[in-house]
This record gives C-alpha cells, structure tokens and sequence, in this order.
C-alpha cells in the first residue's frame, strides 16, 4: 500500500532532467520509465564533429527527441530569459547527470525537492570533470556514484545516497562509464521516493577527503615514455575510448589501445621496442621509465586496431625501433 501512495504522488512530480553524454542516458531512461513526469530536458547544444564538421545531436538529446520530449539547448543558464524559460515548466525536481554547467542559484532555488545530481564517484573525492577516468588514473580500486543535493559549488552539495563499484584490471573509462551509469539510474529510483518522502537528511562532504579530477585535453593520450609501465598503464586505460593514448613511429600516429604493466627491469634507451621472453603473455614490449610496457593491441595511423603479434609480422622493423 505504501509503494502504491509514493507512485501516486510521484506521478504529479514536475521534473526536469539536464544532461549530455551517453552516462546520462541510463538514468533519464530510468525517470522515463519511472512515475515521475519528465517536461523537459537540458542539454548542450550541438557540436561539430568528424572531418566535415557536421553538426550532431547529444545522446541526451536523442533520447528525448525518441520519447517527443521538448528539449532545450542553451548555452548557458545564466541569463534572465533562461532561467525564466526554466521556471514556466514550474519543476518541483531537477535531475542532473552530467550536464557539463555549474547551476546558478536562481535555478538551484526553483525546485521545490531541490536539483539532485548523479556524480560518477564516491565524492568528496574525484569532484570536478572527469572523476570517472581520474578514479582509473589514480588507480583507485573502488568507485562508484553518489545522489547529490546541489549548491553552487562544484560538485560540493550535501550527500543522500552512495553505491560503491569495483573497478577491475581491465575496465576503462568506456567500460567504467557503462557500469556507473546504470548504477547511477538503479540508485537515483532507490533514493528518489526517500528524499521526497522527507525520509532522507542530507549529509555534508568531509571538505578533509577532496579531490579534483581535471580536464582531459587530446594532448593528455601523448605517451611519456619517462613514465613507469604502470602509469602509461592506467592513461591508457582512462583514456580508452576518447583521446586515446598514441605515440609517434616512422613519422606516423601508433595509437595503443590495450597493455600491461611489467615487472621486469627495464634496460635500453626510453620508448625502445623489444622482443619479451616466451613465458610473458606479451610478446613484445617498450622500455619505460620504470619496467616494461607490454603491448597488447596497437593501430597504426590509417590502419585498422590489431594484435600486436599481426602489427609485427608486417612490420618488421618495428623491433628495436624508438617510439616517441
């Protein structure tokens, strides 16, 4: 009898969701599933992609425009006419799940159960843009999503609700990505009813435990062969699937999408190419600035994505060579 009662009111919940890239999906998926009525959706306007720059819509957007619901696409919500835009949906909720805008107080103050945002990390730490390729960085072993009661700062609001997740040897952003949005969704349903059922009393971060995550440019995937094995190790991993982790060979782009760290002493000059010994799953591996880098899955420029094995016996030269 109780659920029936919350879905009762839920259903007269006025929400509005803001969100962009392919994490938020899983999570508006959820409200549009859920009693909650979604008026309108916020994304970031339409950006320039690929070689002929043609303009393409965000994955929040494209589920929205599937389910007929208005989005609205501003540039900022700074502006009076914005945040007047905003309140004639008159929301009693907003959801956020990586929107990419810090929200002015004007909107913060509109809701009347507040602005919640989805963060993918166990804040206070990894607050900022990209917590969920700085948690692999890091080489943190655990992660995971937090339900956040919005203030101005960033990523700085009072906590409801956590889910830890575990992150294995062989997760990258992309595969990260996947699993903390869906716990996000599954995790925002859960809470959702408690917080707006008065059942939820928001606990502040411990401002001691803060971390920040920056954010990642195409100049970050640039290997630094000064590095250990392991750090390259987990670039290339958080860097996986955007902007990749590449290193320059014969004048060409070699990206390398899968390595392992190596425990063996590393000998020769940095970035050197060599043959590994036959007991080492990886037969072929790059001298670092502490071990050994094994190779794993490389792609050269203009080729497609191979084993590192099949890239050898086509390029033989490439044993001995000198990335960089």
């Amino acid at each position: 009898m109780e659920e029936i009662i919350e879905n009762i009111f839920n259903m007269g919940m006025r929400t509005i969701f803001m969100g962009t890239p392919q994490f938020a999906v899983p999570i508006l998926e959820s409200l549009l599933d859920s009693p909650y009525r979604v008026l309108a959706v916020y994304t970031q306007p339409d950006k320039s992609v690929g070689r002929k720059q043609r303009l393409a819509s965000s994955p929040v957007k494209s589920l929205a425009v599937e389910h007929e619901i208005p989005v609205i696409q501003p540039n900022t919500l700074k502006s009076v006419e914005e945040v007047e835009e905003l309140a004639s949906f008159e929301p009693e909720l907003v959801i956020v799940a990586a929107f990419g805008r810090i929200l002015p107080l004007e909107v913060l103050s509109l809701p009347k159960f507040g602005c919640l945002n989805v963060h993918p990390s166990l804040l206070p730490r990894h607050r900022g843009p990209s917590p969920i390729a700085d948690a692999i960085l890091c080489g943190d072993q655990v992660t995971g999503v937090t339900i956040m009661l919005m203030d101005a700062g960033m990523d700085s609001g009072a906590i409801l609700a956590q889910r830890k997740i575990g992150i294995s040897v062989m997760d990258t952003t992309g595969s990260l990505t996947s699993k903390l949005a869906q716990a996000g969704a599954e995790l925002l349903i859960e809470t959702l009813p408690q917080w707006l059922g008065g059942k939820l009393e928001p606990q502040p971060q411990n401002e001691a435990q803060v971390t920040y995550s920056k954010l990642i440019t195409k100049e970050d995937g640039k290997i630094d062969w000064h590095l250990s094995a392991v750090e390259i190790w987990q670039r290339i991993r958080a860097f996986n699937p955007w902007p990749g982790c590449y290193t320059g060979w014969e004048g060409k782009r070699l990206k390398i999408h899968r390595a392992t760290p190596l425990g063996d002493v590393a000998k020769g000059e940095l970035g050197k190419v060599i043959t590994l010994q036959k007991q080492v799953p990886v037969e072929v591996g790059v001298v670092t600035g502490e071990g050994i880098l094994g190779l794993c899955q490389v792609q050269l420029e203009g080729k497609r994505e191979m084993p590192v094995a099949e890239f050898v016996r086509g390029q033989r030269d490439f044993i001995g060579s000198i990335l960089g």
